[in-house]
């Protein structure tokens, strides 16, 4: 029986500038890791902020090693099956995912798709100097949200190159009206040649979403079109485009309506990079209801331990497939669904979109 399609949609006239520009009140007491307020007053007035030499080289190295072991996860699960014929255990961190996928095109997509969260991108998330410096762009209650992403950037992969769009554009419209902090956390530099990030500053100050559509190319994204960006939100993409490049230890601060991008990686290494957000927990996460986020600090409890197994436990790579009753037994697909597929008018097709509604029994056309 065919699933019933649930339909979205983004288009709205809603502006709320003062949620994305407006500086809270800054903590009166000083604690580790809080940013200068130069810093602050530049994510509230550009969209964005470049803070280097954050992070302690433990912190991230640990996360290295983490990314290394689903690497090898992800080697042993396709060798196991006859997918691949070599390991590839002799690769670096930086290599031997490109290698997997040259025998096994799509391998990063399935990495993309995990939903694991090894106890060193806990440590990351939740790191006490990170809180406090979240603590100064939305207030002192703090949660995770429930669409983190690890990147996994292999070089020349349409796949992972990620073209013009806000976040709100993936999320429902609740998203519209509450600020959601991204930090975005390379684990190498992170440079013009292996695709690092572009914003277009001060796109979010009319605090509204503009009109996405999907997909990109063969991929799963939703895209912003350059003309939009500047009708929709006054925005000059001659002067407005800045370009992210961040050093290993530091992270780019960004908010869910600012339009960005990531280049191609056209170097010969893999830019692995993970992308975290926060919000106030009394606010809507904006992810369709298929998942919470996960409570990191209240002030009802100075000695709150964060609870992981109940955010553990929720797979949104599943949630999003039950949605429309999808059933995927297959391990190794290498296609990506999601309810903002359905939020936009869609204007490619390809195999990911082509999956989703022919699950639902219908055949794709434009919106």
């Amino acid at each position: 029986m065919a699933a019933t399609l649930v339909r979205y949609s983004g288009d709205s006239d809603e502006a709320h500038p003062e949620i994305f520009t407006v500086m809270p009140p800054q903590p009166k007491e000083k604690k580790p890791g809080q940013l200068p307020e130069s810093v602050v007053k530049q994510f509230f007035e550009e969209g964005y902020a470049i803070v280097e030499n954050f992070f302690k080289k433990e912190e991230l190295d640990a996360c290295r090693v983490a990314i290394e072991g689903l690497v090898d996860d992800l080697a042993q699960q396709l060798y196991k099956a006859g997918k691949i014929k070599n390991l590839y255990k002799e690769e670096s961190l930086f290599s031997r995912l490109t290698k997997i996928e040259e025998e096994f095109p799509g391998a990063n997509v399935i990495l993309h798709k995990t939903g694991r969260l090894p106890q060193a991108f806990r440590d990351l998330w939740s790191n006490e100097r990170l809180l406090n410096a979240v603590e100064q762009l939305i207030g002192p209650e703090i949660a995770g949200h429930p669409v983190w992403n690890l990147r996994t950037k292999t070089p020349q992969n349409e796949a992972t190159t990620v073209p013009w769009h806000q976040d709100c554009g993936y999320l429902d419209n609740d998203s519209y009206k509450v600020l959601q902090p991204t930090a975005w956390i390379p684990f190498l530099d992170a440079n013009e040649k292996n695709g690092c990030m572009e914003v277009v500053a001060k796109g979010h100050r009319p605090g509204k979403i503009a009109k996405h559509t999907g997909c990109y190319g063969n991929t799963w994204y939703v895209m912003l079109d350059g003309a939009e960006i500047e009708k929709t939100l006054g925005s000059n993409l001659k002067t407005d485009i800045k370009l992210c490049e961040v050093p290993y230890g530091g992270m780019l601060l960004i908010n869910n309506m600012i339009p960005h991008r990531s280049l191609s990686n056209v170097s010969n290494e893999i830019r692995w990079s993970i992308d975290l957000r926060w919000q106030d927990p009394s606010k809507p996460y904006g992810f369709y209801g298929l998942k919470d986020g996960i409570l990191m600090r209240t002030t009802k409890d100075p000695n709150h331990k964060i609870d992981w197994e109940p955010f553990d436990t929720v797979d949104r790579a599943k949630a999003a497939k039950a949605e429309n009753e999808q059933v995927d037994e297959d391990e190794f697909d290498t296609t990506i669904q999601g309810p903002w597929m359905k939020k936009w008018e869609l204007v490619h097709q390809n195999r990911h979109t082509d999956k989703l509604f022919k699950t639902a029994g219908m055949t794709l056309h434009k919106a």
